[in-house]
């Protein structure tokens, strides 16, 4: 069972329509922000939800028609020029990433025990190991390349403040929450998609009720 899978779980009146793709493009940031402009390019409408790196693809990807809604979670809003990595730089006790070599990166110094301790603390076990077991390298670009666009700039938004979060920090989150349209906290840490979907559902819902 994925994130998405977890999600449907809880969309028992289908009044979510889900869409998502999890292939790797394998070209960093400017790859990512393609993938998500031809995924938009399908639909009519979206609201495009943006976990963590999901929210420096949002603002590369630009602004898109399709786009109704932009929904945060753990998630960065950033100026024009910054990289992932400038983004993150700030922090007091910043996630271990290591060069593979290869263009690549990946966490580093973690196993499945010390990697749900910081990334998955609310949720049992079992979630713990199945979410270290997907973990997977990413492109360098990623991190390293700047943005050449604010997609977020201009459209209405909502941010998730994951409040028990000991990946991204609360401080770091409150301040891209301030250039969100509006913002609400959850008591969570990185993932509530995971460990409290039903939680995230009901923020979903209520951007749609807003219409």
């Amino acid at each position: 069972m994925d994130c998405l899978d977890l999600i449907r779980a809880f969309n028992v009146d289908g009044a979510i329509n889900i869409h998502g793709f999890s292939h790797v493009t394998g070209g960093g940031l400017a790859a990512d922000a393609a993938a998500l402009r031809r995924a938009l390019d399908e639909v009519d409408s979206a609201i495009v939800v943006g976990h963590s790196y999901g929210g420096t693809v949002i603002a590369e990807a630009g602004h898109h028609p399709a786009v109704a809604h932009l929904l945060y979670i753990s998630s960065y809003l950033p100026d024009i020029g910054q990289s992932q990595g400038e983004i993150m730089s700030g922090e007091g006790d910043p996630v271990s990433i290591g060069d593979n070599g290869d263009g690549t990166l990946s966490v580093s110094g973690y196993d499945a025990a010390s990697f749900g301790a910081r990334f998955l603390q609310d949720a049992d076990e079992s979630t713990q190991q199945q979410a270290w077991a997907r973990v997977t390298a990413q492109a360098s670009g990623a991190f390293m390349s700047p943005t050449s666009a604010a997609g977020w700039e201009g459209v209405d938004s909502t941010y998730i403040i994951c409040g028990q979060d000991r990946s991204t920090s609360v401080e770091l989150q409150r301040f891209h929450a301030n250039r969100a349209t509006r913002s609400v906290e959850l008591p969570t840490g990185h993932h509530p998609f995971i460990s409290r979907p039903d939680l995230v559902v009901e923020q979903v819902q209520a951007l749609l009720h807003r219409g």
